[in-house]
Formats: structure tokens, sequence, C-alpha cells
């Protein structure tokens, strides 16, 4: 979808603060917007960042304007967009990864923040988190202990874990999984799991890899973060269930669609914290004032009736911890 006015498709006008006109005289800032997926799955993000700014004084129709786009699950149309909004001459860019790559490629001018990077240093943002170079800062989203706490958590719930696949998209998300090569490895030595690379292109992929891993007991999988993945969660949690893999991931998405357990940052709350950054540039702040900051609230999912279908007793460790069990 090529464009859209802000509130559009969010789910009715008393979703939003907004006044009809700017009010005579007030001027009016333009924040430009690049988001993945779609409304229907971005629009709890997108209402937490425009609460949060509304309660820092820039309400949409009054003294900010909002130009959105949304890329879906069609990486060649990131650039496209890229280049269309820095076009518009936006005073500052929300970008959701991998969508600020390419808003780098455009503009070394105009501030761009990011909500939910990966990993700012392995994706070239800057060399130092507490002091960004250049037009670029923001919320990174994943770290790369992670790769070892799913594992961990793997083993815990499945206990009976000997092999464990990796699963992830060559090339789109490689260097995002090698980010988190260190952590497994270092959790596997010490879980005695042996590690099996898993790249994947496609569902016939996905399944094939899944049926591998299933023809003996002991398998269990970990998804990395990945677009692909995220886009392609069903056949994997299918695959999974039907071939009693017990598996982990990183966004709680996949445990309400019917994965077995997922941990990761609240994203939410990543997109939340980044209006305090639209907040300080449009107020005057510098990009390079600002440090990345890392996550800090944490959420794990537990969906109990995938671990039943599994055959599998939830140990108290993870029934105590879980913010959310699905029955």
């Amino acid at each position: 979808m090529r464009r859209r006015e802000f509130i559009a498709g969010i789910g009715g006008a008393a979703a939003w603060p907004m006044v009809a006109r700017a009010q005579q005289g007030e001027r009016v800032r333009r924040i430009g917007v690049l988001m993945w997926l779609d409304e229907n799955e971005e629009k709890v993000n997108l209402y937490a960042f425009t609460q949060a700014l509304a309660g820092m004084g820039w309400t949409e129709g009054r003294n900010v304007r909002m130009d959105l786009r949304w890329y879906g699950d069609d990486t060649n149309q990131i650039r496209a967009f890229a280049q269309e909004l820095v076009g518009l001459q936006p005073e500052v860019i929300l970008a959701s990864a991998p969508a600020m790559v390419a808003l780098q490629r455009e503009t070394q001018t105009i501030p761009i923040v990011f909500a939910g990077a990966d990993d700012t240093i392995a994706n070239g943002i800057g060399p130092r988190l507490n002091r960004p170079s250049g037009n670029t800062t923001g919320f990174a989203f994943l770290q790369a202990p992670l790769g070892g706490k799913w594992l961990e958590l793997l083993s815990q719930i499945a206990p009976g874990l000997r092999r464990a696949a990796i699963m992830f998209k060559p090339p789109d998300n490689g260097p995002l999984e090698s980010i988190f090569k260190s952590s497994l490895q270092a959790a596997a030595q010490s879980l005695k799991v042996v590690l099996i690379p898993a790249p994947v292109h496609s569902d016939v992929e996905i399944e094939t890899a899944i049926m591998a891993l299933g023809r003996e007991p002991g398998g269990g999988l970990v998804v990395m973060p990945g677009l692909f993945t995220y886009v392609h969660r069903a056949p994997i949690i299918l695959a999974a269930a039907r071939n009693n893999v017990p598996a982990v991931y990183h966004l709680s998405d996949f445990a309400r669609d019917g994965g077995l357990l997922s941990y990761g940052p609240d994203v939410t709350d990543t997109f939340r914290r980044a209006a305090s950054y639209v907040d300080s540039i449009l107020r005057g702040a510098k990009p390079a004032e600002l440090p990345v900051q890392m996550p800090t609230k944490f959420e794990m999912i537990l969906n109990l009736k995938t671990a039943k279908a599994l055959g599998l007793t939830v140990p108290r460790s993870i029934l105590v911890r879980a913010d959310e069990v699905i029955e």
C-alpha cells in the first residue's frame, strides 16, 4: 500500500487524539514513518508510538503530520519507499529494521530513529552505542546473548533435547544469524546439544528440515529472527506440530499463533520508547547526542495447549516466569 494518512485503518477515530485542523499560527512538524508488515499487524505498535508522542504534546492534525509507508513482506519496496519519504523532507523519520539501512543510503542529513534494530553495530549504524555517528540513533531490539537464552529455554521445556536445528533464511538474515552464533555455541556446549544449521528459502524446505529433525527423538528447533521466518511462521508452526518438534521463537506472535514458546523484547514497548527520541529531535536534539538504547522489557509467552499436544510437562521455572500462558 503506497500511501496512508496516519490514522487510516487503525481502528476508528476514537483510537487517536486528534484535532481537525492546526491551531492558527502553530507550526506543523512533519514525521516520516517507514514500517514493515501491514496496518493490522503493526497498529498496536503505532498506537503505542503515537500515544507516547501525544503525551509529549505532539498531536496528529494539530502540530504534527505523519507520512506513513508500509513495505509488508516485499523487501523490494523498501528502497522505493525510503526514497519517497526522504523526498518529502520530513524533520525526522521513524523506521523499523531493515528499513533503516535503506534510509541511510538515501539521506545523511534527515534524522532517523529506529525502533527494533537487530544489532546496531552489525548493521553499520555506528561504532559506538553511547555516541552514534551520523544521522541515526534509536532503540535496539535483539542482542547477541538471546541466542543462548533461546537454547536454554528449549532445553528446559524439552529436557530430552540432544539436537537443535537453527532455522534461518540466507542470505537475508545470514548476518543476523551470525550475531547469535557465539552465545548459541556456548550454550550448546554447556547443555551438550548438537547444533544443526537449517537454512531455508521456501515452505518446502521448511517442511523438509523439520521432518528430518523429527525422525528421531531429542530434536528441537530455534527459529532465528527475520522477515522470512516471520512471514512464514504458519508453515513453521504447523510443521513443528506435525513432526512433534518443540520449538522456541523470538516474538510473541509465534506463540499466540500456535508455537510452543517465545522469548524476547517487548516490541510495542520499543516503539513507545522511540517516541521520546522523536520528541527530542523535534525540539532540537541531534541524533549523535542520543545514545542507542537496549531493550528494557522482555516477555515470555507459553502456549500450554501446544506443550500438551507435544507431550511435554512444562517445568514450574517456565510457568512462573511466563508473562502469558495460552490455554
